[in-house]
């Protein structure tokens, strides 16, 4: 669209009630944990999230010659980010802006905090584009997806029918079963309708265990080795002879899902897994 009148500053509250001053032009913007989102919308950011020397490696193609700033040891000092000189700093979540961090921020630039955006990607991805001034990108990137989630819905529901698709993801602390609400227990139960274990009914996500796996229902399962941190806790449990009589193995619908993308935010990722689940399910 032509912009006929030249762009303004202009002041917006965050989902954590900041009035935010968000400047005529943002050039450079500090998203940590949102690279995703900021691909989809056509933007670089100054500096990008990682854990110890790794960013997402699903985007590092894209994100090439974008310094990583390492988040393992909590975010990055004031110092640390002035050096990028953001014109924007966007938060994805409360967590982040605590303990003070906000006010800190808020110095070096305009802080915009999302209560959590992981949570509603679509919703999150909207809001980004209209800070940055990208809103018909973003409207482009949310058709695109929309459309080849329901193509892909009509695919899977004429293989997978009224049968539930779980998603079990093996980490050092624990083996959970993935809800409904978000990533890609959101866009396999929600944006592509699949069913989902009672297990799981209302819930974010549910401990599973050896003694509980019985009760798993569901025909298909897909398998995340969070981080590769989980292998022992995945060898323990794919070697019992409890997993090994359950329908979903004994009928070969055990898929293996890549564990990076499969745990991103954002519909670079969610495009990525909507193509896993039909291929693996369908085989196309």
């Amino acid at each position: 669209s032509e912009e006929t009148s030249p762009k303004e500053e202009r002041t917006v509250t965050d989902e954590l009630g900041h009035e935010v001053k968000i400047p005529a032009e943002v050039n450079k913007v500090f998203a940590p944990n949102m690279e995703d989102s900021l691909l989809k919308l056509g933007v670089k950011p100054v500096a990008q999230w990682a854990n110890g020397k790794m960013g997402h490696t699903y985007l590092q193609q894209e994100l090439d010659g974008v310094p990583l700033i390492d988040f393992s040891g909590g975010l990055p000092s004031p110092e640390a980010l002035m050096s990028y000189e953001p014109d924007l700093i966007v938060l994805h979540t409360e967590t982040y802006a605590a303990d003070g961090t906000y006010e800190k921020y808020a110095k070096i630039a305009p802080t915009y905090v999302f209560k959590n955006a992981s949570g509603h990607v679509e919703k999150s991805l909207t809001t980004l584009g209209e800070l940055l001034g990208k809103a018909s990108e973003a409207e482009t990137a949310l058709k695109n997806y929309q459309q080849k989630a329901s193509e892909a819905k009509a695919k899977l529901h004429s293989v997978v029918g009224d049968k539930n698709v779980a998603i079990i993801r093996f980490a050092p602390r624990g083996v959970s079963l993935m809800g409904g609400n978000y990533l890609c227990g959101f866009v396999i139960h929600q944006d592509l309708g699949l069913g989902k274990s009672k297990l799981v009914e209302n819930e974010n996500a549910a401990n599973i265990s050896l003694e509980i796996l019985p009760q798993l229902d569901a025909d298909y399962i897909f398998v995340i080795n969070a981080y590769d941190q989980g292998t022992e806790r995945l060898k323990e449990m794919t070697e019992s002879p409890i997993w090994k009589g359950m329908p979903a193995v004994k009928n070969g619908q055990v898929y293996e899902a890549n564990n990076e993308y499969w745990l991103g935010s954002g519909l670079i990722a969610y495009e990525k897994i909507v193509d896993d689940v039909v291929r693996s399910i369908t085989g196309q």
